[in-house]
């Protein structure tokens, strides 16, 4: 039965959420002396005198005990490029044969990602790639992002897919090089071309969630089902698999990134190794 229309929400209240992705950020983080997405650092420049909104994680100590007026620190502008996270918004998302369904594991990890970028000074942009209209622009801004995170928390059964759509839009408005990361179930079927096309110019990323139904993990007979996204319908059986697996082929031929994330088994370590993995491959290279 295909679900409706009606406004709902992740099964955490706001004050879990928050928890949650702040938890999700410091495992990220914990044990990277440097950026778990590039591992560059920012180079100090001068000290000057503490200003009125001015980070207090930023004050130099040293020469604030030795005049006894507050300094800061300046650093040059951080060499990191922008993480840019596309979240897919769309029905089959939120679709789901879990406790949390593809959609709340893809709002946990874009916070997760999103916060701990932040701490390594990597400015942080978001797109929805679903049918809503979600777009905000790399930036520092913490509390910018516990705000688009909370809007994120809320949605609908019935988002079409937009992905490869607003990647073929996204790519000529962006003039920096950029990390691109995809949080997706990879349903629209121009998502890959669409991405592969993003990676002439971007590093990419892509982590692709999946529930164990789309694996043929449903143990059931003969059923008819609908499309989320389409109201599509088709016939399928408890074992019948909608991701052949070439699709790590198909993304790894093209230069980018790929994570599959079965949302019945451990999220965080495979995530973990595989942001490490991203850092030892591009210092060698």
């Amino acid at each position: 039965m295909r679900a409706t229309g009606h406004l709902t929400h992740d099964p955490l209240d706001a004050r879990q959420f928050e928890i949650a992705v702040r938890r999700l950020a410091n495992a990220l983080s914990y044990g990277q002396e440097s950026s778990p997405f590039l591992g560059a650092g920012i180079e100090y420049v001068q000290s000057r005198l503490y200003q009125s909104g001015d980070p207090v994680k930023f004050i130099d100590w040293r020469i604030t005990g030795r005049t006894g007026k507050y300094h800061v620190k300046e650093y040059e502008a951080p060499k990191q490029m922008p993480v840019y996270l596309l979240v897919d918004t769309s029905a089959s998302m939120c679709v789901t044969s879990r406790t949390l369904s593809k959609y709340a594991w893809a709002v946990q990890l874009a916070g997760g990602l999103a916060l701990a970028a932040v701490e390594h000074m990597n400015p942080v942009g978001l797109m929805t790639v679903g049918e809503r209209e979600l777009h905000h622009t790399p930036s520092l801004a913490r509390n910018s992002i516990l705000q688009w995170l909370h809007q994120l928390r809320h949605y609908r059964f019935v988002e079409g897919t937009t992905l490869g759509k607003r990647i073929r839009e996204l790519i000529p408005r962006v003039e920096q090089r950029c990390l691109f990361m995809v949080i997706s179930d990879l349903h629209d079927p121009d998502a890959i071309p669409a991405i592969k096309l993003m990676a002439h110019d971007h590093d990419c990323a892509v982590l692709h969630l999946e529930d164990p139904a789309e694996r043929g993990h449903t143990h059931g007979g003969i059923f008819r089902a609908v499309e989320a996204e389409t109201g599509r319908e088709f016939v399928a059986h408890g074992g019948t698999r909608f991701f052949t697996g070439e699709e790590t082929h198909t993304l790894a031929s093209a230069g980018v990134d790929y994570l599959r994330l079965p949302t019945d088994q451990p999220i965080v370590p495979r995530l973990r190794h595989f942001l490490k993995s991203r850092k030892r491959t591009r210092r060698m290279g």
